[in-house]
């Protein structure tokens, strides 16, 4: 990466941290005009930022009003470079079902990983927060979702992403319907432990696994029907 393009980067970042509206779609433009690629400077610039904000936010920095400016921050930005994005035109978007467990009603690192997904190119079906189980499920097949992303903040809802897999599995559904659990309680250990297919420690690394495993699922259709 050359250096001025990571200064560029940098820029979006701190706008989106620093809640300038403006500077992030004067930026934006900047990385249109000198034909930077668009994928790139949302996913090392503008969403790098909204996952700095968030963190900002997990350490009482920042407090909703100023969460959601930098969110605004980002839409500017992103708004300008969605049409740029360079996407393969033989392939659909990823379809993400998303939300909070039932029992627990935080969703910020939902709503932070949902903006990341959207930066990502992935339709994202978002049910809130305190989603039961079969709710999960019920809209995963009612969209055709590749993905189900379960966020949870407390310990005691956790065996409600345990249902989840419990329920496809009981469907038909787990072959076709990849799992992807995040937030503070959450570990490795734990997703393999109920038979989910990853976890993700914050935003950024939970739109570098969706992206992963929409690539599995696109992988193993192609093999399949070639037979």
């Amino acid at each position: 990466m050359s250096e001025e393009n990571k200064v560029l980067f940098r820029g979006l970042s701190d706008a989106v941290v620093n809640l300038e509206e403006e500077k992030a779609a004067e930026l934006a433009r900047e990385v249109v005009e000198k034909n930077i690629d668009a994928y790139e400077a949302v996913d090392k610039g503008l969403a790098h930022g909204m996952d700095r904000a968030g963190r900002l936010f997990e350490e009482d920095e920042y407090f909703v009003p100023e969460l959601l400016i930098a969110a605004d921050a980002m839409y500017a930005g992103l708004d300008i470079l969605r049409p740029h994005i360079k996407v393969d035109s033989s392939s659909e978007p990823g379809k993400i079902v998303v939300g909070v467990v039932e029992g627990d009603t935080h969703d910020i690192g939902k709503n932070l990983v949902k903006i990341i997904l959207e930066a990502k190119g992935f339709t994202v079906f978002d049910l809130g927060r305190d989603v039961p189980p079969e709710t999960f499920v019920q809209k995963a097949q009612e969209v055709g979702a590749d993905i189900i992303g379960l966020s949870t903040l407390m310990t005691t809802t956790m065996p409600g992403m345990a249902k989840v897999v419990e329920i496809l599995r009981a469907s038909g559904l787990r072959e076709r319907i990849k799992v992807m659990v995040g937030g503070a309680p959450i570990s490795a250990a734990f997703a393999r432990k109920i038979g989910a297919d990853g976890y993700s420690a914050n935003a950024i690394e939970a739109g570098e696994l969706a992206s992963r495993l929409l690539a599995e699922i696109r992988a193993a259709g192609a093999q399949a029907a070639a037979g």
